[in-house]
């Protein structure tokens, strides 16, 4: 298609070219025709002008024409007349057309040797002027003059004729000046009239070949790295495809995926994220083979297409550098940029042998390399299908109770130490499922932040978990769990305030549970945010103790309200090694106590659990053993009024302890 523009582009531009050549060429000729038309007919107006002006001034023509001398009369007209500019000849012929008077500007008188003028002898015999014009070809003629040959009648015959020479070489050369001046202004004008059309048309030819090629490019490229685009991928997979029977080889498909990339453009803006996707395409085009592609998704998805493999060990050592090339470092301004990354490796023919089957398996396999801990590379197996509609049915189930507030709340009670007093209730979030079950949050929430909807369900939850609490004793407080990625949006202080005010809770009332992955990750702005909820006084309660990334410099990082031991331990203080948990649960609630922060132990299911958690003296407790998590209707006044009243250290009753799943 470029090809066919170009020709017929230069086409154009030829004919143009040649149509100016010819309009020029036609111009030139007209003109020249026409001046030389003018000057001749002017030559031939001036010469009759002063032949007739000698014949009329001239009283003895006849005589001179018979070979006499002229008069004294004449002689003084013919002297004055050879002085004049442009006449430079006077001749007066016989009747049969021999020159008798020569006037010139050499001399005035008669000639010694008369010479014949067929064009005199031709005036007087057809008894009509006769004039030409002529090029000068010696010294004493002009280069170009005009002779006019008059009949002299006298009595009705001819008697001689009178012949002016007149120069006019300037005339003619005034004319020319003329002529050229109007060639050049016509010539000009044409060129602008034609010229300026031409050039705006070769200028939007040229603008459209150039978006036609943009156009074709953008079709098969990404704009912003240059990469080929899903289109082109699918179109040069398919041909690869179509080939592997005959070649022999295998095709890996590697699905790249910057992790956490989202969190580069929210921090440092989307100049730095375009910043890093460039240089991401930079990188992987660095080790790739001639036969092999690279192609760009959209956001920051890659793929690779590494040609003529003979095995999974070529793929993964591929991959392998893949991770290790897009993992260095990179500047940008005064930031250093550290990127994990993620790929999932399909093989061709045998996991899929058409592209989008391909490319779905190597999608797959980039998911379970996420869900696995990331910064890895992951082959698809046929049983990720089965994870992949799972996942989708179960992101089906969160998009719709997020939207239709189908989500649960359930509550699991806390105890003081003993279990004589019932403190509060923790806020759990459940998933109804199609069959009635419940899902449990480790199976949704991780999904629910991926989809990004985390903030829309836990402002339900707290405004929910609030309303629920007003309707609780006054001295009962309310539990909620928060998210990390809740914090990212920077809106969590607005969040909580909201659920305060709409439910009239007292901030006293409210505690919220964080996990320490958010003060491994934390931020200048997640401290504020921290600090900010802690005036508006509600408890804050670091979650999980014990357990990931834990530090003790958490402790006074921020001044947490509670620490909430971890159910781990818990479940491991009756087997073998349990001495060495008991001393490590008693060292944190010591050092909690040192630090005036309650300690909450969770996971508590049976009595002797809880008569160790006793003897050490937690602050509170909390598992099935005193309470199982229940729905907010069977939180009742009644219900309260029982737990306080319980004995020390006895089995939650049978509504308590229902297992919700």
């Amino acid at each position: 298609m470029s090809y066919l523009s170009d020709i017929t582009w230069r086409r154009g531009v030829v004919l143009l070219i040649v149509v100016m050549l010819a309009l020029f060429a036609g111009t030139w000729v007209t003109m020249r025709w026409t001046t030389l038309r003018l000057v001749h007919d002017d030559a031939r107006a001036n010469a009759l002008d002063w032949a007739d002006f000698l014949a009329a001034n001239v009283s003895d023509l006849k005589e001179i024409a018979a070979g006499e001398l002229p008069s004294v009369q004449s002689t003084a007209f013919l002297e004055a007349a050879r002085k004049s500019r442009q006449v430079f000849r006077y001749v007066i012929f016989n009747r049969r057309g021999y020159s008798q008077f020569v006037a010139d500007r050499h001399q005035v008188g008669s000639v010694d040797m008369s010479e014949l003028s067929a064009q005199a002898a031709r005036a007087v015999n057809s008894r009509q002027t006769v004039i030409d014009t002529a090029e000068g070809n010696d010294p004493d003629t002009p280069a170009y003059y005009a002779r006019a040959y008059v009949p002299v009648i006298v009595d009705g015959q001819p008697v001689g004729a009178v012949a002016a020479f007149v120069d006019e070489t300037e005339q003619r050369s005034r004319f020319e000046r003329t002529f050229l001046i109007a060639v050049v202004a016509l010539s000009a004008l044409t060129a602008l009239s034609f010229g300026i059309p031409a050039i705006a048309w070769y200028r939007r030819t040229r603008e459209k070949q150039q978006s036609d090629r943009r156009i074709r490019y953008l079709a098969h490229h990404d704009a912003l790295t240059g990469l080929t685009n899903r289109v082109r991928l699918i179109e040069r997979l398919e041909n690869v495809l179509a080939l592997l029977p005959s070649l022999g080889t295998q095709l890996a498909v590697h699905f790249v995926d910057l992790d956490h990339f989202k969190d580069v453009n929210d921090s440092l803006g989307h100049d730095c994220g375009d910043f890093l996707l460039r240089n991401t395409a930079e990188r992987l085009r660095s080790i790739v083979r001639v036969d092999d592609v690279v192609a760009r998704l959209g956001g920051d998805e890659f793929v690779v297409l590494q040609a003529h493999v003979v095995s999974k060990v070529q793929a993964q050592h591929f991959a392998d550098r893949i991770i290790s090339t897009l993992s260095q470092p990179l500047q940008f301004g005064p930031h250093q940029l550290r990127v994990e990354v993620t790929v999932g490796i399909a093989m061709a023919p045998q996991d899929g042998n058409t592209a989008e089957r391909v490319l779905k398996s190597a999608d797959l396999a980039l998911y379970t390399g996420k869900a696995a801990g990331r910064h890895c590379a992951h082959f698809f197996a046929p049983e990720m299908d089965d994870a992949l509609r799972d996942r989708l049915a179960l992101e089906k189930l969160i998009r719709e109770a997020a939207a239709e507030g189908r989500f649960e709340l359930y509550y699991q009670p806390v105890f003081e130490k003993g279990g004589t007093r019932l403190v509060g209730y923790e806020t759990l979030l459940r998933l109804p499922a199609p069959d009635g079950s419940l899902i449990l949050p480790d199976r949704f929430i991780s999904l629910a932040e991926e989809m990004r909807l985390i903030d829309k369900i836990g402002a339900w939850v707290l405004n929910q978990a609030c309303r629920t609490a007003m309707t609780w004793p006054p001295d009962l407080t309310v539990a909620v769990n928060l998210s990390p990625a809740q914090f990212a949006s920077g809106d969590i202080v607005k969040t909580v305030a909201g659920a305060l005010k709409a439910s009239g809770l007292p901030p006293s009332r409210l505690e919220l549970e964080i996990v320490e992955k958010l003060l491994l990750d934390s931020s200048e702005a997640t401290m504020r945010q921290l600090h900010a909820l802690k005036e508006l006084g509600v408890s804050i309660v670091m979650d999980d103790f014990g357990t990931g990334y834990s530090s003790l410099s958490y402790l006074w990082k921020f001044p947490f309200d509670k620490i909430k031991i971890d159910r781990s331990f818990i479940q491991h203080l009756e087997n073998t090694g349990s001495r060495e948990v008991e001393t490590v649960v008693k060292t944190i609630i010591a050092l909690g106590r040192e630090l005036n922060m309650r300690v909450t132990v969770e996971g508590v299911e049976t009595r002797p659990q809880a008569d160790f958690l006793n003897s050490v003296e937690a602050d509170q407790l909390q598992g099935f053993y005193f309470g199982r998590p229940m729905p907010a209707s069977e939180v009742a006044a009644n219900t309260v009024a029982d737990l306080r009243k319980a004995p020390s250290l006895i089995p939650a009753p049978a509504n308590m302890r229902r297992a919700v799943g």
